[in-house]
C-alpha cells in the first residue's frame, strides 16, 4: 500500500510539472483521475479525523451539483488544485529528505542554538529562516529538537524555560516571516494561484518587507521584555564552531534563489512550475554527493525508494488534509457566494482599504475555530472583488493574504507550527498561539495592516 502511495503521488508531481512547462497537453488530461485515485487510496489510510474532510469534499460537490450550477468545471479546478497541493508538497518534501541526512545542517544547526543571549534569537531568526526555505516545517522539528536539548543542559530551571520558550517563538517566527515572500511557501503558491495577475516576481520585494516587518517586531519584543531573573546570569560557554558553518546553507540557497529567478525570466514559467522542477533536481544532486562512499546498500538508490516509498507515504495524513482544504475551498466558494448575495453584502461595494485589511484579519480568525489557511484562503479569495474593481493592484491583494496567512501561522492552535512548538515547549498549542504570541501577534496584525493599506496606495 505504501508502495503504490508514494508511486502515485510521484506520478501526479510528474503530471503537475509536465502541465505547468507545457510539455504535454495530455497529462492535464490525465492529472484529475490520478487525484481522485490517489485521494481514494489515501482515505483508506488515514485516521477519522482526516477522513472526514474527503467526506466533506464529496458532500459540498453534491450539493454543487443539486444546486443546478456547472458543477463539473468547478470540481475539475478543484481537482487541479489538490493536484497543485500534492505535487508541490512532494516536491519540497524531496529536499527536506535530502536535508535530513546533511551533517552540515545539523552542525550549522546546534550552531545556532548554542548562541549566548544577547543574539540567539535574532540569530535563530535569521538562521532559522534560511532552514525554512530548505526544509519547511522539517525546520522547526530540526531546530526545535537542537534548541530544547541545548536549553536542557541548562541547570537552573527557571533559566532553562525562559530559555527554551524564547528559543522556540524565535524559530516559530522565523518560519512563519518567510511564508509572505518565499517561492517555496504555500501561502505564495496559493495566492498568486488565485489571483488574477498575480506573480511571485511583483511580490517578492513587499513580502520581504512584511517579513522584515514580523521579525523585526519578534526581536523589538524579545528585547524589551526580557524576563527578569531572580539570580544573576551564569557564565556562558561559546558555541562549538564559528560562523563559516552556515557557508554551505549560504550557498545552497544561493542556488535555489538564483535557478528559480533565472529560469523564470528566461522562459515565463510560474515560478512554482520552476519550484517543482529545480528542488527535487537540487535534491537529487546533493543525495548523489551524500551517497559518494556509503555503505553497500546504503546508496543513492536506497534513499531514493526510502524517500518514496517510506517517507513521502509517512505524511499521508497532512497530505490527505492539504488536497482536501483546497478542494473544499474551491468547490465551497460557490456555494458561499449566493449567500452573501441573498445577505445584501456587495464586498465590491467596500473600499479597498477595508478589504485589504480584513484579509490580514479574517484569515487568522479562521484559523481559531480550526481552518487550514488553504482551506480559508481558497475560499475566501474568489470571494474578492478584482484588483480592478478594488483600484489596486493585484500584488497588494496576494500581499494581505500572505500577511494573514502568516499571522494564522503563529496563532492557530490548529496549524503544525504552533502544535510543534507546543509539543517541544511541554505546553498546548493553543498555549502558543494565544499566550506565548498573543502580545506579538497584536502588535504585528495592527503593523501589517497599516503596510498593506500604505502599500495598495502607491
Amino acid at each position: 500500500m505504501d508502495r503504490l502511495t508514494g508511486g502515485l503521488l510521484v506520478v501526479v508531481t510528474a503530471l503537475v510539472v509536465l502541465t505547468e512547462w507545457g510539455i504535454s497537453a495530455q497529462a492535464g488530461l490525465v492529472v484529475p483521475w490520478a487525484v481522485i485515485l490517489v485521494t481514494a487510496l489515501l482515505a483508506l489510510q488515514v485516521r477519522p479525523g482526516r477522513y472526514v474532510f474527503v467526506l466533506v469534499a464529496m458532500g459540498l460537490t453534491l450539493a454543487l451539483a443539486l444546486i443546478g450550477q456547472d458543477w463539473q468545471p468547478v470540481a475539475l479546478k478543484a481537482l487541479q488544485t489538490s493536484a497543485f497541493i500534492a505535487a508541490f508538497f512532494t516536491a519540497l518534501a524531496t529536499l527536506r529528505s535530502a536535508a535530513a541526512t546533511s551533517p552540515s545542517i545539523r552542525r550549522s544547526g546546534r550552531f545556532l542554538a548554542q548562541q549566548p543571549p544577547g543574539r540567539r534569537y535574532i540569530a535563530l531568526t535569521l538562521g532559522g529562516q534560511m532552514f525554512a526555505l530548505l526544509l519547511n516545517y522539517g525546520a522547526i522539528a530540526l531546530l526545535g529538537s537542537l534548541a530544547t536539548a541545548s536549553a536542557n543542559e541548562e541547570p537552573d530551571e527557571e533559566i532553562r524555560r525562559h530559555r527554551t520558550r524564547r528559543m522556540l517563538l524565535a524559530i516559530q517566527r522565523a518560519f512563519t516571516s518567510t511564508l509572505p515572500w518565499s517561492p517555496l511557501s504555500f501561502a505564495v503558491a496559493i495566492s498568486t494561484a488565485l489571483i488574477p495577475g498575480a506573480r511571485w516576481a511583483d511580490a517578492v520585494v513587499p513580502g520581504i518587507v512584511t517579513s522584515v516587518l514580523m521579525a523585526g517586531t519578534g526581536w523589538a519584543l524579545d528585547t524589551l521584555f526580557k524576563p527578569q531573573l531572580s539570580r544573576p546570569r551564569p557564565e556562558r560557554q561559546s558555541p562549538d564552531g564559528t560562523w563559516a558553518l552556515m557557508l554551505p546553507l549560504v550557498l545552497l540557497l544561493a542556488i535555489l534563489v538564483s535557478s528559480i529567478v533565472i529560469l523564470h525570466y528566461a522562459t515565463g514559467i510560474r515560478v512554482v512550475g520552476l519550484v517543482m522542477l529545480i528542488v527535487p533536481v537540487i535534491a537529487v544532486t546533493w543525495g548523489l554527493i551524500q551517497a559518494r562512499g556509503a555503505e553497500k546498500g546504503q546508496g543513492f538508490r536506497h534513499r531514493a525508494a526510502e524517500y518514496a516509498f517510506v517517507e513521502l507515504p509517512g505524511y499521508r495524513g497532512e497530505i490527505v488534509l492539504l488536497m482536501m482544504a483546497g478542494y473544499i475551498g474551491t468547490v465551497g466558494a460557490p456555494l458561499l457566494a449566493p449567500l452573501l448575495d441573498g445577505l445584501g453584502l456587495d464586498l465590491s461595494a467596500l473600499p479597498a482599504s477595508v478589504v485589504l485589511v480584513a484579509l490580514v484579519w479574517l484569515i487568522p480568525l479562521a484559523g481559531q475555530i480550526g481552518m487550514n489557511p488553504i482551506l480559508a484562503v481558497t475560499l475566501i479569495a474568489p470571494l474578492v472583488p478584482s484588483a480592478e474593481a478594488l483600484g489596486v493592484s493585484p500584488t497588494a491583494i496576494v500581499i494581505a493574504i500572505t500577511a494573514g496567512w502568516a499571522l494564522g501561522g503563529v496563532t492557530s492552535p490548529f496549524t503544525a507550527t504552533t502544535l510543534l512548538i507546543g509539543s517541544f515547549g511541554g505546553v498546548s498549542a493553543r498555549h502558543v498561539g494565544l499566550i506565548w504570541n498573543r502580545g506579538y501577534a497584536l502588535a504585528t496584525i495592527i503593523i501589517l495592516s497599516v503596510w498593506v493599506v500604505l502599500f495598495a496606495q502607491f
